[in-house]
Formats: C-alpha cells, structure tokens, sequence
C-alpha cells in the first residue's frame, strides 16, 4: 500500500532524533493498548499482516500528529469493528451493547504459554523451490498495490544483488487480504547507494531489503 506509513526514503520529517534510555512505555496507557492488541489477536480473528493493515488506513495527518501507540490503538478499534467484536457505536460512547458471542477470554495464568506458543511465520522450505540464488542480479518490480505490502517505495523498480536466501515464510501480501498462507521465498538483496538515492549517495548509504520472491524479477 502507498500511505503515509512508508517513510523510508523520505525527506523533509527532520533527523531522528532517538531518546536516551528510552523507556518501553511513556505511560500506562501505552501499555493497555499493546496488552488489549496482544489478547484480542489470540482470538483468532485476524492475523499480524491484517494488524499491520489495519494501521496503515490512518489519514496521513492524523498518522503524523500522533505516537506510535496511537498507530496500534486505531487499527486495534478498525479491527475490533471489522470483526464484528464491537460496533462503532459502542466505541464512541464506550458502553456495551450486548456481548459478543462465541469468545473465550485469555486468563492470566494462560499468557505465558500463549507467548511462547505464537506461531512463526516461517514455512517448510519444500514447499515452494527458490528462483533465486546469492549472487544473483535481480530487480524489484514497480509495484503499487493498494493492499498491504512489505516491499517499500524506495526499493521498488530497483536493481540489486541478492545477498543470501532467508527460507520460505508467508507472503504478508496475500495473508493481509485474506488470510491465505502463500509460500514464497524470502531473500535479503542489497542495493547499492546510488542505486536507490541518487549519484551523490556512497557505498555507506547501500541498504540490505528483505524482498520476497513475488517482488522481484531477474535483473540483466
């Protein structure tokens, strides 16, 4: 999806400007939302590339005037409402209408073996055989889908090398849609500097980008 989201490669946002001994929450609120995003999706209702989704649909003023949690929280309630979980009524107003019907509650004592149970996204490699190998030269094609994709704008109609192959993992492009589970190969492929920034970039500025197989073509 081309969104606001996708600031690799972007200008004009300032430097990044990291926070010394960054906590992992700023306030207790932060903490709910990660919480309530990690037991409602051990529902089942949705997996993480529908998460991811789901994020991506917030306006681009909102997505820059707001914090990283705030991300989470919108596309947890876009969800909760897609799914059927809650209507939008009962976000606006906070007050239940009903219950929703045919859902366990995870208990406390059952956190810890569900975050040790989460399934990867990993696939057995026999099932889809690799087009690519170290070495090879390939080029990203110029996707611009209007759906969910891993591959960022600064990367696509771009020539590189691949560097090594990963394994088989779900493709999020599809697992996104509709949550089929399609193999693909996933390569790490670097990009030269000038190849992706122009030709004042320097061999400091070459990138390593995980593409997946569907991504990409054989380069001359």
């Amino acid at each position: 999806m081309n969104g606001i989201h996708d600031l690799g490669g972007m200008h004009g946002f300032g430097p990044v400007d990291p926070e010394p001994n960054e906590p992992v929450f700023h306030h207790e609120w932060e903490r709910r939302a990660f919480a309530l995003n990690l037991a409602t999706g051990f529902l089942g209702r949705w997996n993480i590339d529908m998460g991811r989704y789901a994020r991506e649909h917030m306006p681009p003023a909102e997505y820059l005037a707001t914090t990283y949690y705030e991300h989470w929280l919108y596309g947890l309630e876009r969800l909760l409402v897609e799914k059927g979980l809650v209507t939008a009524n009962e976000l606006a107003t906070m007050r239940q209408n009903g219950r929703a019907q045919g859902l366990r509650a995870i208990a406390v004592e059952d956190v810890p073996m569900m975050l040790r149970n989460r399934r990867a996204a990993r696939m057995g490699d026999r099932l889809a055989p690799p087009r690519f190998k170290a070495g090879d030269r390939v080029r990203t094609k110029n996707l611009h889908p209007t759906g969910h994709t891993r591959l960022p704008r600064y990367a696509r109609d771009k020539i590189g090398v691949v560097d090594r192959d990963h394994g088989v993992f779900i493709l999020p492009d599809e697992h996104a849609k509709s949550g089929t589970k399609v193999p693909a190969h996933c390569y790490a492929v670097r990009f030269e500097g000038p190849e992706l920034w122009g030709p004042h970039a320097g061999p400091r500025d070459a990138v390593y980008v995980d593409c997946f197989e569907p991504y990409l073509e054989p380069a001359p």
